[in-house]
């Protein structure tokens, strides 16, 4: 059996944002039986899982999809022209199925019901500053080491980003819809109430927004290489290979 590229992309997708929920899900459940009195270590362990899990889901559906496993990634590279609408029409769906099953997986790991509805409430206006702040450092972060011709060292920049964004922003940098969407499934350490997860989504779409924004003013050539977001993939072009510093 043999599956078209977009096929094989979308299973990527899919793969990498259920591995990506699972990781989060599970290390906070794990956190917080593992270090029940202490908050902060928790929150140390989950950011340090997830930074690993991440770069290590990259490196391997990144080379199929471009590992973009984030809505806000594969719109502003919609932008760029670095996917096309159709593909955009299958990464969104796919991206947010695998991380609802992804919460499903780690609920059921830990001996917990398949889905409980997180009541964690994350309502605060510096909540919501934290998380355009995280998502346009991300896109940003991404869309720079592409046009730098460093697409491949995007794994391990984009977790340790994620790894330090969970210490520097109040929100602990969820900076993905679909992660606010999975979360919502589990009431653990790494919840949300659905209540809450609204204003997070409008607020990491304005991230992502004022991070195209900046990109296409730092980075004028950047049409050329998008099609290698996050990390050269089985679409990218010949012409995206070629290093940013030969692009006006």
């Amino acid at each position: 059996m043999r599956l078209t590229l977009l096929a094989r992309q979308a299973l990527a997708e899919f793969l990498g944002s259920a591995g990506l929920v699972t990781v989060v899900i599970g290390s906070g459940i794990a956190a917080q039986r593992l270090s029940p009195d202490d908050v902060g270590l928790q929150l140390l362990e989950n950011a340090l899982v997830t930074g690993a899990g991440l770069a290590a889901l990259i490196l391997a559906f990144g080379p199929v999809s471009g590992g973009h496993v984030n809505p806000v990634v594969t719109l502003a590279d919609r932008y760029f022209g670095g996917v096309s609408n159709r593909q955009v029409a299958v990464y969104l769906p796919v991206q947010v199925i695998g991380g609802a099953v992804g919460a499903v997986v780690a609920n059921l790991m830990f001996d917990l019901p398949a889905v409980s509805v997180s009541t964690t409430d994350r309502s605060a206006g510096g909540l919501w500053l934290s998380e355009a702040v995280a998502t346009f450092g991300l896109v940003v972060l991404i869309f720079g080491l592409v046009r730098a011709g460093r697409a491949a060292l995007a794994p391990f920049a984009v977790g340790a980003y994620i790894t330090a964004a969970y210490w520097w922003s109040s929100s602990t940098s969820f900076a993905k819809p679909m992660i606010d969407l999975a979360r919502t499934l589990s009431d653990t350490f790494a919840g949300i109430a659905p209540a809450s997860v609204p204003m997070f989504l409008l607020m990491q779409f304005a991230g992502g927004a004022a991070a195209v924004v900046v990109v296409r003013l730092l980075y004028p050539g950047i049409a050329a290489a998008a099609d290698a977001v996050v990390v050269p993939h089985d679409a990218t072009g010949g012409s995206t290979r070629r290093r940013a510093t030969q692009e006006p």
